[in-house]
């Protein structure tokens, strides 16, 4: 008698605790080229650059080193191509731009609503600035 009633019990729980999960809900994935004109029409934004040759230049950076990071890298690659990106950006900036882009505050993730509500906060949030028109896409 004892079996059967801590059994049930124990069925009760574990689906219980089935229940109460939340369902997880996977981002979509954005393509290189789509990472591409996200990250570029940020940094065009704010930086205020306004040459298109810098743009479409910082443009094919950006999806050369969003393929790059599609590929399964240890994380010596990771930081050897991260530092090789930052080198040439270094080049395409002007000093003053690449003070800014390197001093820039890094916008938080969003968490969904109500996760983690009692976790510290290890940085102040940042205010997430509206979406600017993209720029068209080099041919």
């Amino acid at each position: 008698m004892i079996k059967k009633v801590l059994s049930i019990l124990l069925v009760a729980l574990i689906s219980g605790s089935m229940a109460a999960q939340e369902a997880v809900h996977e981002r979509p994935q954005r393509t290189p080229e789509e990472e591409a004109v996200k990250q570029t029409t940020r940094l065009v934004r704010e930086l205020g650059i306004n040459d298109s040759v810098r743009i479409d230049t910082l443009y094919r950076m950006h999806l050369k080193y969003a393929r790059t990071r599609q590929r399964v890298m240890t994380r010596a690659q990771s930081i050897e191509k991260m530092q090789s990106f930052y080198a040439d950006l270094k080049q395409l900036l002007t000093p003053d731009e690449y003070e800014r882009f390197m001093n820039h505050p890094v916008e938080q993730p969003r968490r969904p609503h109500g996760a983690n509500r009692m976790a510290p906060v290890s940085a102040p949030s940042v205010a997430v600035p509206n979406k600017p028109a993209t720029p068209a896409k080099p041919q």
